[in-house]
C-alpha cells in the first residue's frame, strides 16, 4: 500500500473546538481580537516603559556628571591649602535642606584644609568605603546610599588634582534616586491609564465593527425564519459579496425543495387515482358475491382503502416537511368542526373554548382537520352526552413558546392508563362492540409525530378520556 493510500484510509484528524467554547462566531472573533489587543498593549507598554526608563537614566546620569564637572571647575585651593569657591549649579534643590540633592568637597591629600558643601546638606550622608566600591582608572566611582530623609541617593565621586603642589580634593555629587524612581512610576501610571483607555476604546470599536460586519448574517437568519413560517418565499435583499453566494444557493435550495414537494404531490395524486378504481371494483364485487367470501373481500378492500389513505397522507406530509411551512388559522377550523359534529350528534352537547388571541397552526388545514376530526369522532362515539374541545396557549411564564394545545374531552368510560398505549396501535379496538376500524387515534398519533408534536391520553374532568395534542404555531 502506498503512502497516499494509507493517508486516504487514515485522514488527518480535524481540529475541534473545546466543548466549553461558545459557538457564537461573534463571541469568538471579539474574544480573539480582545486577547490580541491586550497582549499587544501590554507589550507596547512594557517597551515604552523600558525605553523611557533607559532614556531617563541616561539623562539622570548626564545631569549628575555635568553638575560634578561644574563643581570641579568652581573650586580652587589657596596658597595655604584651604579649599575656596562658591559653586552656582543653577538648581534650587541644592539650597533646600533634605531635598536629596547635595554636593560636597573634602580634602583628599595632605596640606589641604577645610571642606565645602551645599546648603541642602545639613547632615552627613553615609559613604560607601573604597574597599567596597573602588575608584576606576579615572579616579571616579558611583554607588548608592541612603540619605538623611530615607531617600535612595546616587553618588558620583571623584578625586581631582587642584594645582601643581599636588593638592587633591574629593568631590561628591549626590542625586535623589527616589525622586527619579517616583517620576518613572508616575509616567508608568499615566502610560498604563492612557493605554488602558485606548485599549477599551479599541475593543469597543472592534466589537461594533464585528457586529456590524455580521449583521447581514442576522438578516439571513430572520429571512430564513420568515421562509420557514411561510411569510416569505425567498431570501430577498442586497447582501455583501461574501454572503451573496450563500443567499443565492439558499434560494436555489428552496426552489429545489419546492419542486420536490410539487412532484411528490403529483405522484401521490396519480397513485391515489390509479388505485381508486381497482379498489372500487373489488368492493363492488365483494358486495355482489355476498355471503362469507364477499364479506371478507369487502372488509379487506376497505382496510386497503384506509391504509392507502393513511400512508399517502404520511407521504404528502413528509414531502412538505422541512421545506415550506403552511399557515392555517385555528379558530375557523375549530368552529367548523364543532358545528359538523354537533349536527352529526344532535343529542349530545359539544362545547368549544378558544383563547382570546388568534392562533395559527404551522401546517396544512387538511391535516389540522383530520387530527381534530378523528379526536372529535372518537369522543362522540364514547361520550354519554358531553364533549368539550379546548385550544390552549403556553402559560404566562413562557409566552414566546412556539406551541399550542388542542384538548378533546368526553364524559364516557375513558381509557385505563395501562391501556393508553394499546389504544394508539393501528387497528387495535379496546371494545369490539363499538363500530369503527381502530385507526382514529393511531392516525392522529402518526400525523402529530410528522409535525414533531405530541399526543397524550389522560383522564378528563368530565369523567372520560382527555386527548391532548401539542402542535407548533407560527409566532406572527
Amino acid at each position: 500500500m502506498s503512502p497516499g493510500d494509507r493517508t486516504a484510509l487514515h485522514p488527518a484528524p480535524r481540529f475541534r473546538m473545546p466543548a466549553f467554547w461558545p459557538r457564537s462566531l461573534a463571541f469568538r472573533v471579539i474574544a480573539f481580537s480582545t486577547v490580541w489587543a491586550m497582549v499587544a498593549l501590554v507589550v507596547i507598554a512594557t517597551i515604552i516603559s523600558a525605553l523611557f526608563r533607559q532614556a531617563s537614566e541616561r539623562g539622570f546620569e548626564s545631569l549628575l556628571s555635568a553638575h560634578l564637572f561644574n563643581l570641579i571647575s568652581s573650586v580652587n585651593v589657596t596658597e595655604t591649602g584651604f579649599l575656596v569657591g562658591s559653586p552656582n549649579l543653577g538648581d534650587l534643590r541644592f539650597t533646600q535642606p533634605g531635598s536629596g540633592w547635595y554636593w560636597s568637597v573634602e580634602p583628599a591629600s595632605e596640606g589641604v584644609h577645610g571642606d565645602l558643601r551645599s546648603f541642602s546638606l545639613t547632615s552627613q550622608v553615609p559613604i560607601v568605603p573604597t574597599s567596597v566600591v573602588p575608584f576606576d582608572a579615572d579616579f571616579q566611582r558611583t554607588y548608592f546610599t541612603e540619605g538623611p530623609g530615607g531617600q535612595m541617593l546616587e553618588v558620583h565621586e571623584t578625586e581631582y588634582l587642584l594645582d601643581e603642589k599636588n593638592h587633591i580634593a574629593r568631590f561628591r555629587m549626590i542625586g535623589n534616586r527616589s525622586e527619579f524612581d517616583a517620576e518613572i512610576a508616575a509616567f508608568n501610571r499615566l502610560l498604563y491609564t492612557y493605554l488602558a483607555l485606548f485599549g477599551l476604546g479599541m475593543i469597543a470599536i472592534n466589537a461594533v465593527a464585528i457586529m456590524l460586519g455580521l449583521a447581514p448574517l442576522a438578516r439571513v437568519r430572520r429571512s430564513l425564519a420568515e421562509i420557514r413560517e411561510g411569510r416569505a418565499q425567498r431570501l430577498d435583499g442586497t447582501f455583501p459579496n461574501e454572503i451573496a453566494p450563500l443567499a443565492e444557493e439558499t434560494n436555489a435550495l428552496i426552489d429545489s425543495n419546492r419542486r420536490i414537494v410539487e412532484r411528490a404531490r403529483t405522484q401521490v395524486g396519480n397513485l391515489a387515482h390509479s388505485l381508486k378504481t381497482p379498489l372500487a371494483v373489488l368492493l363492488n364485487e365483494g358486495r355482489a358475491i355476498g355471503a362469507g367470501e364477499g364479506k371478507l373481500i369487502v372488509e379487506q378492500a376497505s382496510a386497503m382503502q384506509q391504509q392507502l389513505e393513511h400512508y399517502l397522507q404520511r407521504a404528502r406530509i413528509a414531502a412538505q416537511r422541512e421545506s415550506v411551512v403552511f399557515r392555517t388559522p385555528v379558530r375557523p377550523v375549530m368552529e367548523r368542526m364543532t358545528r359538523v359534529v354537533q349536527k352529526l350528534g344532535p343529542d349530545k352537547q359539544v362545547s368549544l373554548s378558544l383563547p382570546a388571541v388568534d392562533v395559527t397552526f404551522a401546517g396544512e388545514k387538511e391535516d389540522l382537520e383530520e387530527i381534530t376530526g378523528n379526536l372529535l369522532e372518537n369522543a362522540m362515539k364514547w361520550s354519554r352526552g358531553k364533549v368539550r374541545m379546548t385550544v390552549g396557549l403556553p402559560p404566562e411564564q413562557d409566552p414566546a413558546s412556539p406551541q399550542f394545545t388542542i384538548a378533546v374531552e368526553d364524559d364516557g368510560p375513558g381509557i385505563p392508563e395501562d391501556k393508553a398505549r394499546e389504544a394508539l396501535q393501528r387497528g387495535r379496538r379496546l371494545d369490539e362492540t363499538k363500530p369503527g376500524t381502530g385507526l382514529g387515534l393511531a392516525i392522529v398519533s402518526d400525523l402529530v409525530k410528522e409535525y414533531n408534536g405530541t399526543l397524550q391520553l389522560g383522564r378528563s374532568g368530565l369523567g372520560g378520556l382527555k386527548a391532548t395534542v401539542t402542535l407548533r404555531r407560527t409566532m406572527s
